[in-house]
């Protein structure tokens, strides 16, 4: 409804009125001063400044279905960071792994500080909404979880750049840190065909009796192998490294694959072409390996009955599936199934070379070659002072000179010194086993 100039008020009116409302705000603030204590609005004035000021990035537990490798990270990182003063933390002990992980609590608060900023996380924990009857059938959550980390906005760019991928980097390291390796083989039951426990071998490129020549060799491979990726990616090459393990029994073939996987902290994945039935489930064993993992198929001259490439070319489709072909496993270790996964090593082992098929041992399948021989003096050496504590003895010249032209494997004189704690009847006795040979 339009207004007549007759109804608006005066302007003597208008300015009164602005006076009078100018008048009242004037009075309320001096009121305010002098009822409100200093330091109350100092505080409130202070904390109206930050909030306004503060950015709160939300880290999610789970994306969907998929899990939040960023809460993850964040997860295990604040739990090297709790402090005397935090008031709640969690502890959680799973069934194969030996230590205790430690992990903020939920609505716990913890100051974290990188390169001098403050950033306060807190894990919140809430209800879920109500599911609908198609959630409630796959199963739903008790809880959501996410984290909240608040900081001043003008660093934003810093925490997203820098802050975030340095909590990712630790959490590698300290996963890397604790990590248990542990020995996969084959399980039907499992959803991905294996079933694992933990790998308590002691083996170590110390206790490894082996030429210091040949050790040093395969200790600079696998660091400059673990050191590669992005060589890897530039050559176009799937990140793997084959090893080809050829001796006579017990000369420590496979404490030797057990000392590079505690060398690497790498998962081992012990592959019985035995249990394989057909080359559908060796392609199903191969997507259910992980990263940073060694394949070891031992014995593989004796581990199955391998038909050659001419056969596999004359038979049907039909009927190579139903058993374990040599072009199924030669596609299984350069093939296109050989790049599901990444920084993966393939360890061949034989107690006769002859007998293998010479495509299985060419560069790129298996890259290195080692001879596990028998037993050199300075194996014997590394052996005595494994058993015994001991790195020299009058006896050292004597067995010096006996294994110049005995053959004795590692484990034969490792069972020669284990025979008595008595540092002289020990070596007495290898003498006599020597010199019977």
């Amino acid at each position: 409804m339009w207004c007549s100039k007759e109804n608006l008020p005066s302007p003597k009116t208008i300015l009164s009125v602005a006076a009078s409302v100018a008048a009242s705000a004037v009075v309320l603030k001096s009121v305010a001063n002098d009822l409100v204590p200093d330091a109350v609005q100092s505080f409130f004035s202070t904390h109206l400044k930050k909030l306004s000021s503060q950015l709160t990035i939300v880290v999610d537990e789970f994306d969907g279905l998929t899990p939040n490798q960023m809460f993850e990270a964040a997860n295990l990182y604040l739990g090297t960071k709790l402090s005397s003063s935090t008031q709640r933390i969690k502890v959680n002990k799973p069934e194969k792994e030996k230590q205790l992980q430690v992990n903020i609590d939920r609505n716990q608060d913890l100051v974290d500080i990188f390169n001098g900023v403050k950033f306060k996380w807190v894990l919140v924990t809430e209800k879920p909404p109500a599911a609908s009857n198609k959630t409630r059938d796959q199963g739903s959550q008790s809880e959501v979880r996410h984290f909240e980390i608040s900081f001043h906005k003008k660093h934003r760019d810093m925490v997203l750049s820098s802050y975030l991928p340095y909590v990712l980097k630790k959490h590698r390291e300290i996963k890397e840190e604790r990590k248990v390796v542990k020995l996969h083989t084959i399980d039907y039951s499992g959803t991905d065909y294996w079933g694992s426990i933990n790998l308590d071998h002691p083996a170590s490129f110390d206790t490894m009796a082996m030429e210091p020549e040949m050790k040093k060799t395969l200790i600079e491979d696998l660091d400059r192998f673990r050191e590669r990726k992005e060589y890897y990616k530039r050559v176009g090459k799937a990140w793997k490294r084959g090893y080809f393990l050829y001796g006579p029994p017990g000369t420590g073939k496979s404490s030797l694959v057990a000392a590079m996987a505690n060398y690497l902290k790498f998962d081992i994945f012990d592959l019985d072409l035995k249990e394989v039935q057909c080359n559908s489930d060796l392609r199903r064993l191969l997507i259910g390996t992980k990263s940073r993992s060694i394949l070891v198929i031992e014995d593989i001259d004796c581990s199955v009955e391998l038909q050659n490439r001419d056969s596999d070319q004359n038979e049907s489709k039909t009927v190579e599936d139903d058993k374990v072909s040599l072009s199924g496993l030669l596609n299984f270790i350069d093939g296109l199934w050989s790049s599901c996964g990444e920084e993966r090593i393939i360890v061949f082992t034989t107690n006769h070379k002859d007998r293998l098929d010479q495509a299985l041992l060419r560069p790129g399948r298996m890259d290195l070659h080692l001879h596990m021989a028998y037993c050199t003096f300075s194996g014997f050496k590394t052996l005595a002072y494994n058993y015994l504590q001991i790195k020299e003895h009058p006896l050292f010249a004597d067995v010096e000179e006996l294994l110049n032209h005995k053959e004795a494997t590692p484990a034969e004189i490792a069972g020669e010194l284990m025979k008595s704690d008595d540092v002289q009847l020990s070596l007495q006795g290898l003498i006599k086993f020597l010199q019977s040979k």
